[in-house]
Parts: C-alpha cells; structure tokens; sequence
C-alpha cells in the first residue's frame, strides 16, 4: 500500500508533536540546572552540578545505589534464566501451576508487602541492610524477568536444541551457548528494565533502612530537596546526576534494548 506525501507529513508532525511533549521536561531540567542560583548573575553555572554533588552527598547515595542494583540485576538476571529456560524448554508436572505462582510476584503490588516484610526482616536483624534492601527487589524482578525470558525461550526454534542434543551438549550448554547468546536482545532488555526499576525504587528504601545509613540515590534527592527547596537549580543539578547513569546505560544499551523491545511485541 502506497502512502501519499500528505499521510507521511502527517505521521512526522504527528511524532514531532510526541516528541516535543516528551522532551520538554528534559530541557526545562537541563536548562534550570545551569541557570544562576539566588542572587547569583546571569550565565551559565556549570559549578551547580560540583555545588549539588557536594552539599547533598550524592556521592554515598549514588554508590549505595550502585551496589542495590549489582546484586538486584545480577541474581535477578541468573535466576530468571534459568527459570525461564525450565518454563520455556521443559514439560514437567505443575509448571503450569508453578509458574502462574511465579506470575503473582507481578500482581501483588509492594506497598501490600512492604509492611509485614520489613517486620520479619528486622527480626532478622536485617534491616538497614543491603539485603533488606535488594532481596524484595530481586522477588518482583526474578517473576518479571520469568515471564520475560520463558516467552524467548519458548519463541526459539526447537530444532536449536535438538541439534545441540545430537551434539552431545546438556542442558546448561544448551543453555549456555546457544540459548542465551541468541537471546542478547531480551536479556539486555531485561537488564535495562530491572536497572531502571532498581536505580528508581523509593519505597522498598525508605521502609527498609529507617536510620538512613543506606540511602538510595533517590531518598538522598528527597532528602536534598527537603533541605534546598528554594534553589531550583540545585535541585535540577542534583536531579540530573541520579538520572545520568540511567541514561548512561540506556544509551550504550540502545541498540539491544530497542531489538528486544520489538521482538517482544512481535511474540
């Protein structure tokens, strides 16, 4: 089907019109950010960033951040493989069952958990933890990235497999060398949502460290903007240092991401 000139201008102002809704929350940050603080000229103040960085200590919350997000994506990661693998690629009695259990951990919101999970905690004596922090995030990541993987796993050619098995390959090098390199896009998809999920988190972080010792990147920006709630520069500053690694990771990772995006739509 042909697509007249006059359809494709309007798909284009039609996107533009998107992305301008879009982006213009982006630049007013970017653009408050290196504005003059109170009482300061005009200009541009590249020294916001050094002044936010400094007087909010974003550099133990950014590092506190990084290390939740390690554990969060890398056992959420393993363990989603190798769920999804069992689901997508074996028959076994009660998988079906099994895996609508694991499809409750994307059902029960958190603030229905939170609660009784961070009493059990504390009489663990974990909370103010890493763990305290990570270990909810890991559950509801690990049946996201079930669902995720298992739907992959399923999509590929069951010849794959046979053709490993006549080979003499196992099951964890089947796993290993066919499955999981042929399925980069939905895995680094999967990396990428479960970072962003994790770097973000505000909740599981508050209720699970009450001394602060801890804080997240995003509890270290809410206790920063309860502290300088008239310098909107500052607060930009220091919004756009806890989104940048973010962004950081989304743009090396967009290739693969987007293909995973678009292969998981297809499916």
């Amino acid at each position: 089907m042909r697509v007249s000139r006059g359809e494709t201008a309007m798909n284009y102002v039609i996107l533009g019109g998107f992305a301008l809704f879009a982006l213009a929350p982006v630049v007013t940050i970017l653009l408050t950010s290196v504005a003059p603080p109170l009482g300061e000229a005009g200009g541009i103040h590249l020294g916001n960033f050094a002044e936010a960085w400094t007087v909010g200590g974003f550099g133990r919350s950014l590092g506190n951040s990084v290390v939740v997000a390690a554990i969060v994506v890398g056992l959420s990661l393993v363990l989603a493989i190798l769920s999804g693998y069992a689901f997508g690629t074996m028959r076994f009695r009660g998988s079906t069952a099994l895996f609508y259990l694991f499809l409750l951990g994307l059902m029960i919101p958190a603030e229905a958990t939170i609660i009784p999970l961070f009493f059990d905690l504390r009489a663990l004596g974990l909370t103010d933890t890493y763990i305290a922090i990570a270990m909810p995030q890991v559950a509801q990541s690990v049946a996201f990235g079930t669902f995720w993987l298992r739907a992959q796993f399923r999509a590929m050619p069951v010849s794959l497999l046979e053709a490993a098995a006549l080979d003499g390959a196992g099951p964890v090098q089947a796993l290993t060398r066919i499955l999981v390199p042929a399925s980069r896009p939905a895995i680094v998809t999967m990396v990428v949502l479960v970072f962003m999920w994790t770097w973000n988190e505000f909740l599981t972080a508050l209720v699970m460290t009450p001394s602060g010792r801890l804080r997240t990147a995003p509890l270290g920006l809410a206790n920063f903007q309860g502290q300088y709630t008239a310098e909107t520069a500052l607060l930009a500053a220091g919004a756009v240092i806890v989104a940048l690694p973010t962004v950081i990771l989304f743009l090396f990772l967009q290739r693969h991401f987007i293909r995973g995006m678009l292969e998981g739509v297809a499916k």
